[in-house]
């Protein structure tokens, strides 16, 4: 349940570190509060919120066992472990 959750705060910060990036390629300070006005903060925030709910519309629309799709447990088949598929 943490990778989930860590992927998506990773993805969440994608914007943010792009941003410092591209800061440090200008040179304008990264820990310059200069360099964070509210208004590019809040920019920053809304495209990191819309990059995460689209990384879970993806995922929630195409991951996942293919329609009218049947799983099949790792099972023992004559002393063998056969691993899960879906039917």
């Amino acid at each position: 349940m943490i990778r989930p959750v860590l992927t998506e705060v990773g993805i969440f910060l994608i914007p943010f570190a792009i941003y410092a990036a591209y800061l440090l390629a200008t040179r304008s300070g990264v820990f310059a509060q200069n360099s964070w006005p509210l208004r590019i903060v809040v920019r920053l925030a809304i495209g990191a919120f819309l990059l995460t709910i689209l990384s879970l519309v993806l995922l929630a629309h195409f991951s996942g066992a293919p329609p009218n799709s049947t799983y099949v447990p790792a099972h023992m088949e004559n002393g063998k472990l056969v691993p899960g598929t879906e039917k």
